[in-house]
């Protein structure tokens, strides 16, 4: 594995285990709050369980669905306003209630945040306060939901994922010794069939900060010349979930690992199941070699992507949370970062995500053989 690649990744201080136990099992506020937490129910909990290695399933994109009818676009109908955030990356939508639509409504969803990367739905009250039961049935419209090896989940629904710190705790996969909290990646790119449309929303948040970014990995590809790209279709990488596994090991994040970590190669140019775009697809956090090259040749190639993406602020959208705000993206197309700059405030950040896995990776190059 490369040296150059692999970066220490160091938690906060956290309190020891009784405290995970004390958030997650009694589902009490330690925040100091006069009154008590609203979503206490939805605290991060570290089950004991151990999960079996995940088989192969097959993936059929709702998107695809969406296609055939007549208007694509019809559940933007009751929109207020709809907001591009840039011109290749991102839309904002105003008076589009998620929780009320229909098994068409939600094949347009995929089919619209496949176009568009990243959709950004205001005022979804109802679709947060519907719970834990609600979100994996939203989840498993557009897939076979992923439980995370290793974050935190509300007790009895490990297929929520969780993100949270407060005053006193962090249960994040976060960067300590970095001069940045900006760590661009593809959710669990590990897997063998990695997530494509994923929900994202915030229970509390910091009155300041606290932001995610997002980029167009079809974007960072496009600005590349023609004869480089034809030569990364040729190319295949190795994404690993071996140092996230074991930052859990070490006691950190809950000291929880599921399942054993997995590496799983997947081309450097993906296409899209339902619009045919091709989509640069490496991250700094997972990618960790590029097979078949040099060590010294996979090296300098992944870092210049890195750096490519790292630098393409043109390319990129930022979210402000507000209260009532889900965010949906396509983890095939695009790649983000949280920003943690309100750590200084000690205010509660609380995250729940719904991931559902998708097909495995495309490659965009013709006859680019993966292995089994």
């Amino acid at each position: 594995m490369s040296t150059t690649l692999t970066q220490t990744i160091k938690a906060t201080p956290t309190t020891a285990f009784s405290r995970h136990a004390t958030l997650s099992n009694e589902g009490e506020d330690k925040q100091g709050d006069t009154e008590p937490y609203r979503y206490s129910h939805l605290l991060p909990h570290f089950s004991q369980d151990h999960h079996p290695a995940l088989v192969p399933f097959r993936h059929i994109d709702p998107g695809q669905r969406a296609l055939a009818h007549s208007n694509p676009r019809s559940f933007l109908d009751s929109a207020i306003s709809i907001t591009q955030l840039t011109p290749g990356l991102g839309t904002e939508v105003h008076g589009v209630n998620l929780a009320a639509l229909d098994s068409d409504g939600r094949d347009q969803v995929a089919l619209e945040v496949a176009r568009r990367g990243l959709v950004v739905f205001r005022g979804q009250e109802e679709f947060i306060d519907s719970g834990p039961d609600f979100y994996r049935a939203w989840g498993r419209h557009f897939g076979r939901l992923h439980i995370h090896p290793t974050s935190g989940h509300p007790k009895g629904y490990p297929e929520i994922h969780l993100v949270y710190r407060d005053s006193n705790s962090t249960f994040n996969y976060e960067i300590d010794d970095s001069i940045t909290t900006t760590f661009w990646h593809s959710d669990v790119s590990y897997e063998l069939q990695p997530p494509g449309l994923t929900t994202f929303f915030l229970l509390a948040q910091p009155t300041s900060g606290g932001d995610t970014l997002f980029t167009s990995q079809v974007s960072t590809l496009k600005k590349l010349s023609p004869q480089f790209v034809t030569f990364l279709r040729t190319l295949k990488a190795v994404h690993s979930g071996l140092e996230q596994a074991d930052f859990s090991r070490s006691g950190r994040r809950g000291g929880i690992v599921r399942r054993e970590p997995v590496e799983n190669i997947h081309p450097v140019v993906r296409r899209h199941p339902v619009t045919g775009e091709e989509a640069l697809y490496v991250n700094r956090q997972f990618t960790r070699r590029i097979v078949g090259l040099k060590r010294e040749e996979s090296e300098n190639i992944l870092k210049f992507l890195f750096d490519h993406i790292d630098k393409s602020a043109d390319l990129q959208a930022r979210v402000k949370w507000q209260p009532n705000t889900v965010v949906l993206w396509d983890n095939r197309v695009t790649a983000h970062s949280a920003i943690v700059d309100y750590k200084e405030s000690k205010e509660r950040r609380h995250g729940a995500r719904i991931t559902p896995q998708a097909e495995r990776p495309i490659p965009a190059g013709e006859g680019l053989d993966l292995g089994d």
